[in-house]
């Protein structure tokens, strides 16, 4: 195996070819119909739920462990051999409890992730007022907070991880579609040979699809159907004219599974909504967003002042009827891998993604 081609640039395909980009003796290229980062990529708010994920088990839990470890070391590789900032937040993840909400459970948590050596905090409501005197609620119990989780720029990520691959001798094709796949078969399974796109022929020994959305048309060109729904997101951007809260402490505050993100400069993200389009209809619905908005100035009651600079949206890959994300062997075939669907937990998940793919490949 030498020639791998990856069809797909969001966060996942950019780090399933830096990570292979780390192997010796392999040509890689990636195909991307768009531009870089176009798709889910581009809409994420890239908050990293990994030790503050009630996730215990499976692959589920190891996938998120992995990620949480390699980015400790990612993002200084990818900025040392770039040159270029990553913008990431080291401050934690700050998740409000409201009446109702399972104080036992969060302390089970606590406990199993302190075994594998993660950190978490649990207050009360006083606790949330000293370190946080901008959340009131009386709904508020307490919160649980991780400063070991975070959240990143998911754009420069994926940018970093491009030019990091790139000058490891990766080859990025963006713009550029594929049209049809040459197939080999025998008695018991197919083999890909090669890609026609746009830019013409490309030679394949192992192909990855990491194409999100795009996963499901590619495959029904290979009579399987990978049935991927989409879940349209939206999310704001907003600017105060003073920083919520303490200057020195600013987390991700998350509440009702409602994400505030800071930006530095008095700017905030806010998001995000989960929609599911109907087949006629995939159009955003303001008045989702505006609920979004409602619920955090119901825990953060300065947003209301919020000047709202912009807001976006993008959907989402969710698997229908088996768990997310999707890493496996495309049926039928022995040399089609793959890597797709991580719904709403793509950047998250993307360093322990290529870990498992370097991992399948090379085995």
């Amino acid at each position: 195996m030498s020639k791998i081609v990856i069809i797909g640039c969001g966060v996942i395909g950019a780090a399933i070819a830096y990570e292979l980009s780390l192997i010796a003796g392999l040509d890689i290229s990636v195909i991307e119909k768009n531009t870089l980062a176009s798709g889910s990529t581009g809409a994420a708010l890239g908050v990293l739920m990994g030790a503050i994920s009630q996730k215990k088990k499976g692959r589920a839990w190891r996938f998120r462990n992995t990620s949480l470890k390699r980015y400790q070391t990612l993002i200084p590789e990818l900025e040392a051999k770039t040159g270029r900032s990553i913008s990431v937040n080291r401050q934690g993840i700050f998740k409000l409890l409201f009446t109702g909400d399972d104080l036992e459970k969060w302390q089970k948590l606590q406990e199993f992730r302190a075994f594998e050596g993660w950190h978490l905090e649990i207050g009360d409501r006083t606790y949330v007022s000293q370190h946080c005197p901008h959340l009131e609620n009386d709904q508020i119990i307490g919160a649980v907070y991780s400063p070991q989780d975070g959240q990143i720029n998911p754009v420069e990520l994926t940018q970093a991880l491009v030019t990091a691959a790139t000058a490891n001798g990766v080859k990025f094709h963006f713009g550029v579609e594929v049209q049809n796949f040459t197939i080999q078969s025998d008695h018991e399974r197919a083999t890909c040979q090669q890609l026609t796109t746009t830019i013409g022929k490309i030679e394949v020994e192992q192909l990855i699809i990491a194409a999100g959305l795009g996963s499901t048309p590619l495959t029904q060109s290979l009579q399987q159907t990978i049935p991927i729904r989409p879940v349209l997101g939206q999310a704001i951007k907003l600017k105060l004219d003073r920083c919520l809260g303490k200057p020195d402490f600013q987390p991700v505050i998350t509440g009702n599974d409602i994400h505030l993100v800071p930006l530095g400069d008095q700017t905030y993200w806010l998001g995000a909504t989960v929609e599911f389009p109907t087949a006629r209809e995939s159009v955003a619905d303001a008045k989702l967003l505006e609920k979004v908005r409602q619920g955090a100035i119901a825990f953060c009651p300065q947003l209301k002042t919020a000047t709202i600079l912009e807001t976006w949206s993008g959907k989402r890959p969710r698997p229908e009827g088996i768990p997310a994300p999707i890493i496996e062997n495309l049926s039928g075939y022995s040399n089609i891998l793959l890597a797709t669907a991580h719904y709403r937990n793509g950047v998250l998940l993307a360093p322990a993604t290529a870990i498992e793919v370097a991992q399948i490949l090379t085995q």
